[in-house]
């Protein structure tokens, strides 16, 4: 199904070797490795885990998987074998592809068919790998109605020549900046995860292949705006998410890339992907905001349990692109939902118009003294200082008040002066927002998808020092 729905028109180029395909180029290597899939028994109603480390053998196998019937695990291709095997018996796989030769699988040979539009086609892992790996699973309808939503919302124009930037093992890069733009018939180059070194290039990159498109991360943008010269060409559509986005950062971005067509993203996995976005010049762009639902509807869910269309409360939504659940996890797909919509974890803010503004997670709420404090909003206070150049906020236990602000920084220059921080911080926001404790790092710590993980950034900053 997917795979008819990708534009003929559409071409991949891996950046680093230079290796070009067309569509029909590619869907013959997708068809070569559906016989070998299918040779090796592999086939419906299996599963199997793709650990590719070259990003065109990722998308093969992807679709090759499909092409035979059967369901792709995604995962990053660096994870130990520890993990690897942890992921396999948790997901039942019958198979694992990177670059070691195909195993034949024991047991009786499945039938070969195409997957249904209703079957489970694709498992993105949103947990650790150690533990109990937490999967979300798309059917092949989900991912089609994102994929129609996404290119219908920004343009085949703007997706014309798109470089992907992030990783291929989860939603925002695989739906987002991949999917998206060969089903809209772009020419997509396939740069995922740049090293530092490649970082000084990235201009040159974007000058030399003209790129009309990215999606990537604030993480991203401060990396890229440190170490690499600013492009001459402006591209036409920039999206930044998977993070919160202070507004200063917006316009920074803006400047550096020459567009004002910046866009601050607001989606989950378990939507496949984005569920809106706001551009910069939009009304009321500010810390959070991300506009109104790309197809779907947002809602809040009250203190009191009920529904209501303004006002503040966690964010649910219903959308035709949503996940199954959670692979073999019932209890919490359960409770992901309430009634037909999606909780999404997210405490937000819907105007009358229904413009929708994030201003943290529930669970990252730290509780001064009864007065629920959201990280998030302390992160983009913080990174609006011109010393800061990444920040993120955590609660630290204290006896009077139960918990106290503390916050991890990092810093543009080599010095700051804390106590003036601090100082205007305390011009800025309310008494019980103001960070007690603050630790310079020298970076804020990172999952493999490139997201913030608040206890690993807490562990870092006490282990660093008593902070200031």
């Amino acid at each position: 199904m997917l795979l008819s729905l990708l534009d003929s028109r559409s071409r991949l180029v891996d950046a680093r070797s230079g290796a070009e395909l067309d569509m029909d180029a590619f869907a013959g290597r997708v068809a070569m490795r559906s016989g070998e899939l299918s040779g090796a028994g592999i086939g419906r109603g299996q599963c199997a885990v793709i650990a590719q480390r070259a990003p065109l053998d990722y998308l093969r196998d992807l679709l090759a998987l499909w092409e035979v019937g059967a369901m792709a695990i995604a995962v990053n291709p660096a994870i130990t074998q520890e993990e690897r095997d942890n992921v396999m018996r948790a997901t039942r796989a019958v198979a694992l592809l990177d670059e070691a030769p195909l195993v034949a699988h024991a047991g009786a040979v499945p039938e070969s068919a195409r997957l249904g539009p209703d079957s489970p086609a694709l498992t993105l892992m949103t947990s650790g790998t150690t533990g109990r790996p937490k999967g979300i699973v798309h059917t092949q309808r989900s991912l089609a109605a994102r994929l129609a939503l996404n290119v219908g919302a920004i343009g085949r124009t703007d997706l014309e020549r798109s470089l992907c930037v992030l990783p291929l093992h989860f939603g925002h890069g695989l739906i987002g900046n991949i999917l998206t733009v060969l089903a809209a018939g772009g020419t997509l180059y396939l740069w995922p995860q740049p090293s530092i070194d490649e970082m000084r290039g990235f201009g040159s990159l974007v000058d030399s292949q003209r790129i009309s498109f990215m999606s990537s991360t604030p993480a991203f943008w401060n990396v890229a705006m440190r170490l690499s010269q600013r492009p001459t060409h402006a591209m036409q559509r920039v999206h930044i998410g998977s993070a919160p986005l202070s507004i200063e950062h917006w316009r920074a971005v803006a400047e550096w890339t020459g567009t004002r067509r910046v866009f601050n993203m607001y989606g989950m996995t378990e939507t496949a992907n984005w569920i809106g976005g706001a551009c910069l010049d939009d009304d009321g762009a500010a810390d959070g905001a991300v506009g109104f639902p790309w197809g779907g509807t947002a809602a809040l869910l009250g203190d009191d349990g009920k529904l209501k269309r303004e006002g503040s409360g966690e964010v649910l939504i219903s959308t035709p692109s949503m996940m199954t659940g959670y692979l073999d996890m019932e209890a919490e797909t359960k409770a992901a939902f309430h009634g037909a919509w999606l909780r999404t974890g997210d405490i937000g803010r819907l105007d009358a118009e229904g413009r929708l503004t994030l201003v943290g997670r529930i669970k990252h709420e730290i509780n001064r003294g009864g007065v629920k404090v959201p990280a998030e909003e302390i992160d983009m206070l913080l990174e609006r200082h011109p010393a800061i150049s990444e920040a993120c906020a955590f609660g630290l236990p204290d006896p009077a008040a139960g918990e106290v602000v503390a916050a991890a920084i990092v810093l543009s220059g080599k010095e700051a002066d804390i106590p003036a921080i601090r100082a205007w911080c305390r011009e800025r926001c309310r008494a019980e927002a103001v960070p007690s404790r603050l630790f310079v790092l020298e970076a804020i710590p990172r999952n493999d998808r490139g997201k913030v993980v608040r206890d690993r950034v807490r562990e870092a900053a006490l282990a660093s020092g008593p902070g200031a």
